[in-house]
């Protein structure tokens, strides 16, 4: 029997508030663990949370760019477990009325393309870290998450593969971080996805008993654990057992699944609306205030990009996915109006440093405008095409200007004919059977008579000048 699998996804998206969801604690990443805490997200007897406006205005603005319908009234509930982590006893999240519902985006695969729907999205505050030690005795608790703000993103079961999964969650993830409500660090648990993936017999529409995949904190770990997973389903299945309904997690480790608890049903955490907190009245003149101000997101930029710039789509999609390189490509095309070479450059020289040093394009220290005025010396002849590549390294880690550094290291093409004259010459009556062969008809000799002169000149000559002048001579 041949199975399909069936998958939808749950996403928390940190939202970059300066505070958390419900108090004045900061919400910075890697301070000493319980140093951002107070009677608020401590859970202390008496104290009252206050709702993050910052964290409302986010959701709404990721809930318009999700095609999702903006909740006029929605309310905060009680989510009632116990961990250790959560010294309340309970998450203030949403429940019966989520903040945005009923969404969508297109994502690409491997049919051409496919819309998954949003279910909903709804705010809510995380939970603390527990720290388990090795060879300690027990494990200690970090606070320092507790009450961060969260917008839990779920999809309807829509997908039906690994790679529509991860295309799905690169396209959200993209379109978080444009808006600028995440910064998409999935290392440091900023973007954390939650596939709930289950099997059923190929044609039947009722759906088979659901596996959540926990921990997991890359798109490579998404993909090999929904693989893991489907084939470990597919065999028990086969055998036939059943598929218990569970938390798994994912240990990159052994590279498999692992049971972590069994899964809970939306009953078990006895929702009820949290009394602390009145229903949220959101106006309607207000949240379409925020559709205005929307950016261009990457799927609109990139289909821009083929059509304004005829870049392949491969380029718009590289170029797009992040908002400040889409940015820093535009303002050097606006200056340099050569989309496609300025496209090699931003995927090539520049992203291959940006990686290196862990910088955003957005604090690239070489600008559009140096390097505009790189490529714009070699449009020029000034350098050659292999000596700015060379160059590229020094211009990033320096701070030097293009000009600065040709100059200093006296890169210049010679293009002058005179001084070209000689070199030619020499190379000439030095390789009198080629200069033969080629007389003979073998043109692919002139490859190497241009690379003995460039060899001659130390790589300053003008190759198309040499070109140029090595044919004339020879057919003279």
């Amino acid at each position: 029997m041949t199975y399909e699998v069936v998958v939808g996804v749950e996403v928390h998206a940190q939202l970059r508030t300066k505070s958390k969801m419900f108090c004045g604690c900061t919400t910075l990443f890697g301070a000493p663990p319980n140093s951002h805490t107070c009677p608020v997200c401590l859970g202390l007897p008496g104290s009252l949370p206050v709702i993050n406006k910052a964290a409302v205005e986010m959701a709404v603005r990721a809930g318009l760019a999700l095609n999702c319908t903006i909740g006029a009234s929605n309310r905060f509930a009680r989510k009632n477990y116990f961990y250790p982590d959560l010294p309340k006893g309970y998450q203030i999240s949403q429940y019966e009325s989520p903040i945005c519902e009923h969404g969508w985006i297109d994502i690409a695969s491997g049919t051409g393309g496919m819309r998954v729907r949003i279910r909903r999205a709804h705010l809510e505050e995380d939970a603390g870290k527990n720290v388990h030690q090795t060879g300690a005795n027990g494990s200690v608790v970090d606070l320092n998450r507790a009450g961060t703000p969260l917008l839990e993103i779920v999809t309807e079961p829509d997908m039906r593969s690994s790679d529509e999964v991860v295309a799905y969650l690169k396209g959200l993830r993209d379109i978080l971080m444009y808006l600028e409500v995440c910064d998409g660090n999935m290392e440091e648990g900023s973007f954390r996805c939650e596939p709930n993936l289950s099997l059923r017999p190929t044609g039947q529409k009722e759906f088979g008993t659901k596996v959540e995949l926990k921990n997991i904190n890359s798109f490579k770990y998404v993909k090999d654990a929904m693989e893991y997973e489907i084939k470990r389903q597919t065999k028990v299945l086969s055998e036939g057992g059943k598929i218990k309904q569970e938390t798994r997690l994912w240990n990159i480790e052994r590279g498999e699944t692992a049971v972590m608890r069994s899964k809970e049903e939306a009953h078990d955490y006895r929702y009820f609306p949290d009394p602390d907190l009145v229903p949220l009245k959101l106006e309607r003149d207000w949240v379409e205030g925020f559709r205005d101000g929307l950016p261009e997101l990457p799927a609109a930029r990139a289909a821009r990009f083929t059509a304004e710039f005829g870049l392949p789509k491969y380029d718009a999609d590289v170029l797009t996915a992040s908002r400040a390189i889409a940015e820093y490509f535009e303002r050097c095309v606006r200056l340099f109006n050569q989309p496609k070479t300025v496209s090699n450059w931003v995927m090539g020289e520049l992203a291959r440093e940006l990686n290196v040093s862990g910088t955003d394009a957005s604090a690239s220290p070489v600008s559009p405008e140096r390097l505009v005025s790189l490529l714009q010396l070699v449009e020029k002849g000034t350098i050659s095409l292999k000596v700015a590549r060379e160059i590229f390294p020094e211009i990033y880690s320096s701070g030097k200007s293009p000009e600065q550094i040709v100059q200093e290291k006296g890169l210049r093409q010679v293009s002058d004919e005179g001084a070209l004259e000689k070199i030619i010459a020499e190379v000439l009556d030095n390789n009198p059977a080629q200069v033969a062969q080629f007389k003979e008809g073998k043109q692919q000799v002139l490859g190497f008579l241009v690379g003995q002169v460039m060899k001659a000149s130390g790589g300053k000559a003008n190759p198309g000048k040499v070109n140029e002048m090595l044919k004339r001579k020879l057919t003279a």
